[in-house]
């Protein structure tokens, strides 16, 4: 049983159009309750059925983007460079790679975001992966290059969007990445232990994609 986190799903919007009832001020003055209805000129406003009580909307800002808003810069081949919009004079934006992790039906099923760390450590890169809350965590999350030896993450947290490995690359895991077609994250579905769900991680694009990242300084951690 593999299940699916990212699918994508159709947006329904249910627009409830009634038709509004316009109520004519029924209260009498003194001396007014026999007199006849006044009617309606040409000169005056009358209401429509076929202009009810709509709203004509206010005008949007410039279309510039908002602090804290996530943005797709550019897509190399399979990866996404995602940013997040910073306060004016607090830097440039920073990004990160990204890409939907498919099976091997083509079915969306988790993601996978990727940046550089700082000089100077063990890990030259870190990703988050998130997968489907419905995974079997105990048998953790293993990747691995073009069919070679993989690797084994275990997962940090879960949350409503799903089960979360903070993963850091080596220099050398990199350079592995650049040089593969494709790697394969595996995880093992709680509803079927003894079954293993292989999502394919596309490598086109990602050497162009990862060197157009900036190195962040310590600072900006």
């Amino acid at each position: 049983m593999k299940a699916e986190l990212m699918k994508t799903l159709p947006v329904v919007a249910l627009l409830a159009l009634a038709t509004p009832v316009f109520a004519q001020d029924t209260t009498e003055t003194e001396g007014a309750a026999d007199q006849p209805a006044a009617e309606v000129t040409e000169d005056a406003p009358a209401q429509s059925a076929d202009q009810p009580n709509l709203d004509l909307g206010q005008p949007v800002g410039d279309g510039s983007r908002q602090p804290g808003q996530t943005y797709i810069e550019k897509v190399t081949g399979d990866w996404e460079r995602k940013c997040i919009t910073l306060p004016e004079g607090q830097g440039d934006d920073p990004c990160q790679m990204y890409q939907l992790l498919k099976d091997d039906k083509g079915n969306s099923v988790a993601e996978i975001s990727l940046g550089r760390l700082p000089e100077g450590g063990q890990a030259t890169a870190g990703a988050t992966v998130v997968v489907p809350l419905e995974t079997l965590l105990t048998q953790q999350l293993t990747i691995s290059v073009d069919g070679g030896q993989g690797k084994r993450y275990p997962f940090r947290f879960c949350a409503q969007p799903g089960c979360v490995a903070n993963i850091g690359f080596t220099q050398a895991e990199i350079d592995g990445f650049k040089r593969g077609a494709k790697a394969t994250v595996s995880i093992v579905p709680a509803a079927a232990p003894d079954q293993k769900v292989n999502l394919t991680m596309s490598l086109d694009g990602f050497t162009q994609s990862y060197d157009e990242l900036s190195v962040p300084t310590q600072q900006e951690q």
